[in-house]
C-alpha cells in the first residue's frame, strides 16, 4: 500500500524478513522500503509474537541469524520510580509529569446482516481514557449484558472475539467478528487497540 503497510500491522514482521532476504528470488523491480519500516517504527509493539517478528527485520537478520546478534553492549538496567510509567520514547516519566486520570467516550455497534435474525445495536460507553477496546466491550456487556455479550478465545496474538450477542464465528463458513473505526477495518486486535474519544467502533458479522 502508498502508506508502507504490508497486509497488516501483524505480518509486516514476516513480510519485512521475506522481502530483506530474498530479493533474488522475485522478479527485479523497484521496492521502496523506506514506508514500510517508517510505519513499523511508528508502531507501540506491545505483542510479544509481533515484537519477536518484527526484530529480525529491524536487525537486518532472518530468524537464523537473530541469535548471533550481542545485546549485551547496549544493555543497560533503568529502576523505574514509584509512580512513573513510561512514555513513548522509552524512557521513564516522573510521577509529577504524569497527566490527570480522564475518561472518553466511545460508540460501539454491533451489526449482523449475514445469517439468522439480523441485528444493528448501537450503545455509548464511558472508558478511562487509553484503555484498550476489549474494556469497551465489557463496558457495553456490563450495560447491557442481554444485547452486548460476547465471548473471546486467547491467542498468541492476545484475545479474539469469536462470538457478539450468541452469534459464533465459524470456520466452516468462513464467518468472524472484523471490528472497524467507522469504515476502516482496525489494523489490532481488541486487547491492544486504543480508541479515542467520540470514535464509533463497529462489529461487523462479516466473511472472508
Amino acid at each position: 500500500k502508498n502508506n508502507g503497510m504490508i497486509g497488516n500491522i501483524y505480518s509486516m514482521g514476516l513480510a519485512l524478513q521475506a522481502l530483506e532476504t530474498s530479493s533474488k528470488f522475485y522478479a527485479s523491480r523497484e521496492w521502496d522500503c523506506k514506508p514500510a519500516f517508517d510505519r513499523v517504527y511508528s508502531h507501540d509493539y506491545i505483542q510479544p509474537t509481533a515484537m519477536a517478528q518484527v526484530l529480525p527485520a529491524l536487525l537486518y537478520k532472518p530468524y537464523l541469524q537473530a541469535a548471533d546478534t550481542d545485546c549485551a553492549a547496549s544493555t543497560r538496567k533503568t529502576v523505574l520510580l514509584p509512580g512513573a510509567t513510561w512514555h513513548h520514547a522509552g524512557c521513564p516519566a516522573s510521577p509529577s509529569a504524569l497527566p490527570a486520570a480522564t475518561t472518553i467516550k466511545v460508540h460501539y455497534s454491533i451489526v449482523n446482516k449475514l445469517q439468522g435474525a439480523h441485528f444493528n445495536h448501537s450503545i455509548t460507553v464511558e472508558v478511562p481514557a487509553g484503555s484498550v477496546l476489549l474494556k469497551v466491550l465489557q463496558a457495553a456487556e456490563k450495560e447491557q449484558p442481554d444485547t452486548f455479550s460476547f465471548k473471546t478465545e486467547q491467542t498468541s496474538w492476545g484475545p479474539m472475539v469469536v462470538s457478539i450477542h450468541g452469534l459464533a464465528a465459524n470456520p466452516k463458513d468462513k464467518t468472524y467478528w472484523q471490528f472497524l473505526s467507522d469504515e476502516d477495518a482496525l489494523e489490532q486486535g481488541v486487547g491492544t487497540y486504543k480508541p479515542h474519544d467520540k470514535e464509533h467502533i463497529v462489529a461487523k458479522f462479516t466473511t472472508y
